[in-house]
């Protein structure tokens, strides 16, 4: 029973920043890896970052890297997306996630999901 909660998406224009958020309701034996996902208009969910329960591993979908990062805050049971340099592909509804294990890159091995949270990026 971990209920996971987005904040901080909004409307952006290309260039400019955000953060999301997203907070746990709990730690269990399930929670580990978190990341994030996103699901564009007649499109596939897709892999994002992810992050170790530690914070000290870290995975960045390809297609972000350079420009997006993560990071954990355990005492807050909280993670954060920063994105920077925002594309228009980035407009998209974006998950959170917890409880992956092994190499946290894939949908599946996750067992919570968020309600998602929506970023617009116009060009």
């Amino acid at each position: 029973q971990v209920i996971l909660t987005e904040s901080g998406g909004g409307s952006a224009q290309a260039g400019d920043s955000l953060r999301l958020a997203c907070v746990a309701s709990a730690r269990s034996d399930r929670s580990g890896a978190m990341g994030w996902f996103r699901q564009a208009p007649e499109k596939e969910r897709e892999f994002v970052a992810s992050i170790s329960t530690s914070g000290f591993n870290k995975w960045i979908a390809d297609s972000v890297k350079g420009r997006f990062t993560i990071d954990r805050d355990n005492s807050k049971n909280t993670v954060y997306l920063q994105m920077n340099s925002l594309k228009p592909e980035a407009a998209a509804v974006y998950y959170c996630a917890s409880g992956a294990g092994g190499i946290p890159i894939d949908s599946g091995r996750y067992y919570y999901w968020g309600q998602g949270t929506q970023v617009t990026v116009s060009s």
